[in-house]
């Protein structure tokens, strides 16, 4: 076992060394532009691009022609919800999404609601899941998307996806999902889950930084997008610019492999999960699960601790890389936007901490993690007045504090 152990694979994963074999080539001699179509170096980048979208499609249960190579899932989710709301805006201005979704499509709503959308927010129950009967409540006439992550980034939480998909086709009413947690994780079929538009990203899946897909389904409804980036029309016209040759090469073999191993992995990951709360779980009390026990993510566990002061918490454990919140968000001191939605209570959401197991996470890896977190909890609570009140049969809520 090395230190610092990585335990964060829901902000990123490592590349795993059979994607990055098949990536080197494309830097070095096969090094052509996949749009120089009249010579070899050209062809060979292209037909590489063309395997890496057969891989993305299949992953997802999607045809080739339906996948859209991008930047990530940042570029993916702007170019979906901007893309429907300018092609589709004549039809209605109202857009549903969830209050616990990625900063990437809250902050591209927030923009949209500038433009003149009308944008509800919904407050999933309390393991942080939306199904599909909230959907039908917010339904408008005037909706013209649905906007909803098919697992959550912090809490590992996933909506009831196949039957929002269902209602939104029955409703006419385009179904995005920023897909970006559970592709490679879980089985996702855009046919069978009824998804018009569904973005995801190389770094989550043992795939490089900096390139992602966003499948556009072709029939049944044929989606249309209004491009956000013009120039040579690359991508069908959806996104223009000189394609990542080697990236999207690996995406495709990340897609690849996470389709062969994605069923034995997911069960080694949940093992690991399950030993890793029981371990902390059966040594700890007042230690608070976030999520639902039932529709969640495989290597996903977020926990949070009484009592104990979330930062001084993440100090102790810092030879174990954890997160508090999600990555995107974790310079600022806010409790998660997630944990706030979910209804738990400010001091629990800041003493939360995300554990994220991965291809790499070892047995040995998990039991230090959980040996070293239960040390710094109990050292951390030896040093709380509270939590000694509360041992000794005191309600913290019944307690008249005085100020000076």
């Amino acid at each position: 076992m090395k230190l610092p152990i990585y335990m964060d694979y829901q902000a990123t994963t490592p590349v795993d060394p059979r994607v990055l074999d098949q990536m080197l080539p494309f830097f070095r001699e096969d090094f052509g532009n996949a749009a120089s179509r009249n010579h070899a170096f050209g062809w060979r980048a292209e037909a590489a691009v063309e395997r890496a979208r057969q891989q993305c499609a299949e992953v997802i249960g999607a045809n080739e022609k339906e996948i859209v190579f991008t930047s990530g899932s940042t570029e993916a989710i702007n170019l979906a919800m901007k893309g429907v709301a300018e092609m589709y805006g004549h039809k209605g201005k109202h857009i549903i999404t969830c209050e616990t979704e990625h900063k990437a499509v809250l902050d591209t709503a927030k923009h949209l609601e500038k433009q003149g959308f009308q944008v509800t927010y919904l407050a999933p129950d309390k393991t942080g899941r939306v199904t599909a009967a909230d959907v039908a409540a917010a339904l408008r006439p005037d909706t013209i998307l649905v906007s909803l992550m098919w697992a959550n980034n912090e809490v590992g939480t996933i909506h009831d996806v196949r039957n929002i998909g269902a209602l939104c086709h029955e409703k006419g009413v385009l179904f995005f999902t920023d897909a970006t947690q559970a592709v490679g994780k879980i089985p996702v079929d855009v046919e069978a889950d009824h998804v018009d538009l569904l973005c995801f990203s190389g770094h989550k899946l043992y795939g490089p930084k900096g390139v992602g897909a966003l499948y556009v389904r072709r029939k049944n409804p044929r989606v249309r997008l209004v491009a956000q980036m013009d120039g040579g029309g690359h991508e069908r016209g959806m996104r223009s610019g000189t394609l990542n040759v080697p990236g999207i090469v690996g995406l495709g073999a990340a897609c690849e492999l996470a389709r062969q191993e994605m069923a034995s992995e997911a069960e080694r990951a949940i093992q690991l999960r399950d030993r890793l709360e029981q371990r902390i779980a059966s040594r700890l009390d007042f230690v608070h699960f976030n999520g639902n026990r039932e529709h969640r993510l495989p290597g996903c566990l977020n926990l949070s601790f009484s009592y104990v002061e979330g930062e001084s918490l993440l100090m102790g454990i810092n030879d174990i890389a954890v997160s508090s919140g999600s990555a995107c968000t974790s310079a600022s001191l806010e409790p998660s936007h997630v944990l706030r939605a979910m209804a738990v209570g400010d001091e629990l959401a800041h003493s939360s901490v995300r554990f994220g197991i991965g291809r790499y996470t070892t047995q040995a890896d998990v039991d230090y993690a959980a040996d070293k977190l239960v040390e710094v909890v109990g050292r951390l609570r030896e040093m709380s007045p509270l939590y000694e009140m509360v041992r000794e049969g005191i309600d913290l809520s019944k307690v008249q504090w005085t100020g000076h």
